[in-house]
């Protein structure tokens, strides 16, 4: 999971509403940050950490341009340095430059591909440099004559060998200098990617591309739907649309963004997240009725902040009271995207303290939207307890995750998923609470597709159901990925 943004204006300078945008996209990566822009060559700043820590007005002054891409990341592959910061580019052709949210499940064998065959050096070892370099080699050694082709028709072509070779999720905004912006999102469209457009005095249209809506009220864009799965779009300088899917497959959006990783006031894929949460603790409601009739906690509290919206409906379809009885320091980054395990075990106390007069004496009812791990659930847990609460019970909005994500979050290997080898009793053990619940995938899956113009096929649901939409996601797969894991994560002790 990383954010990213594009913007293309015919008038404009575009550097300061692509750093606003990336403000509206810190909750997706903290990780590293990085914008590119274009006049006469490519202007580049990236950097590690927070984005208000890496921009300031002398080097946003550098980024001249009217078209430019931005990014911040959340790693699943990869190293933490400013090397492996995004957005990455190539001189050959014309000079090229992406960044994507996503991740590829044959990147290590495309690696071996484009330096052994194309000659193309890959310098770091974020997936979207191998994708820029296919892309690219495609575009300068086209697989037909492109006497009579258009610009678009090459891009297409392009885009096309990227679809015919990468195995993934990728969301991608990129753009070629002195010619315009290009946008594609993988087959699947398992990663987001929203568009809008916002109307100028003089009649001309600026574009803008995302992971989410979150920025486009702020600055001015309106909504126009989302690249389609398998879709290629190219703008022009002169802010001539092209736009053309070359792939209709099975459409399996990221069912976690709905859960975890999306901000409330976003919709992706033309459904409100914040009313896709309502519904999850409403069909939470109903199956703790179902189960527990005879255990009515006292009060339901969330486990600050992705599940408050969860915890508020299914205190109300309960008709218990709400209350935010977890302080949440708000200075504190998102503990589930942080790099180490040490890092989220001990940040779960620095960014979380129990409001004793909310809980001592009472039956307690936590709603959080996930356990994935399971060392953060039982903190808090722990930290209620402690404040004296005379009952603890723990429910999750989202099902049991119980194996490997390839697409694009963290969760690389099985034994450190807690419902990949625990029955739902060790797991309540585990936790030391009185009554676990998780949702539903049914009631996970309703909660999401029940309203709106979506076109979802099926929610990729691979790290609850184990079916990788993608097709060669296998246990030598999983024992590869979990190697790589366990050397990157060594470089940082």
């Amino acid at each position: 999971m990383c954010g990213v943004v594009g913007m293309i204006s015919t008038h404009k300078p575009v550097a300061g509403d692509l750093y606003e945008s990336l403000i509206h996209l810190q909750h997706r990566g903290q990780d590293a940050a990085g914008i590119m822009t274009y006049n006469e060559r490519f202007h580049i700043k990236k950097g590690t950490g927070l984005i208000r820590d890496i921009f300031d007005e002398q080097n946003m002054a550098r980024l001249l341009g009217n078209i430019g891409i931005g990014h911040t990341r959340y790693p699943t592959v990869g190293g933490f340095s400013i090397e492996e910061a995004q957005p990455v580019m190539t001189h050959v052709p014309y000079g090229i430059a992406m960044a994507h949210n996503g991740n590829l499940v044959n990147y290590a064998d495309l690696v071996k591909e484009v330096s052994e065959l194309e000659r193309r050096h890959v310098n770091s070892s974020v997936d979207i440099e191998v994708i820029l370099h296919i892309f690219a080699h495609a575009l300068d050694h086209p697989s037909t004559s492109i006497d009579g082709l258009s610009l678009f028709d090459q891009i297409c072509q392009a885009t096309e060998t990227v679809f015919n070779r990468v195995s993934g999720a990728y969301s991608v905004v990129g753009m070629i200098m002195k010619r315009g912006m290009v946008v594609f999102r993988d087959p699947n469209g398992i990663r987001p990617l929203v568009k809008g457009e916002r109307k100028n005095k003089d009649g001309t249209t600026d574009y803008i591309f995302a992971s989410e809506t979150t920025m486009f009220y702020v600055l001015g864009y309106e909504p126009t739907g989302n690249v389609a799965p398998g879709e290629v779009i190219f703008i022009e300088e002169d802010g001539t649309y092209h736009s053309r899917i070359l792939r209709t497959e099975q459409f399996t959006p990221c069912i976690f963004e709905y859960v975890y990783f999306s901000r409330p006031d976003s919709m992706q894929n033309e459904v409100s997240i914040y009313r896709s949460r309502l519904r999850m603790g409403q069909n939470l409601a109903q199956r703790w009725k179902e189960n527990h009739p005879d255990s009515t906690p006292d009060i339901v509290i969330p486990a600050p902040s992705t599940a408050n919206t969860a915890a508020l409906s299914f205190a109300h379809e309960i008709g218990v009271r709400y209350s935010e009885g977890l302080y949440k320091n708000p200075f504190i980054g998102r503990t589930f995207i942080m790099p180490g395990q040490e890092d989220r075990k001990k940040s779960v106390r620095y960014k979380l303290v129990p409001q004793e007069f909310e809980i001592r004496n009472k039956d307690v009812l936590i709603v959080d939207d996930s356990i994935v791990r399971g060392n953060t659930s039982r903190e808090i847990v722990r930290m209620v307890r402690e404040f004296g609460a005379r009952k603890v019970y723990f429910i999750s909005a989202c099902p049991p995750v119980k194996f490997p994500c390839f697409y694009g979050v963290d969760m690389p290997t099985k034994s450190e998923l807690a419902a990949s080898s625990r029955s739902l009793e060790e797991i309540r053990d585990y936790m030391g609470v009185d009554i676990l619940m998780y949702q539903e995938i049914d009631d996970l899956v309703e909660a999401v597709t029940r309203v709106g113009d979506h076109n979802i096929d099926r929610p990729c649901m691979a790290c609850l159901d184990g079916r990788y939409i993608t097709g060669d996601v296998d246990e030598g797969k999983m024992q590869s990925l979990k190697n790589q894991r366990t050397i990157e994560r060594a470089r940082l002790t």
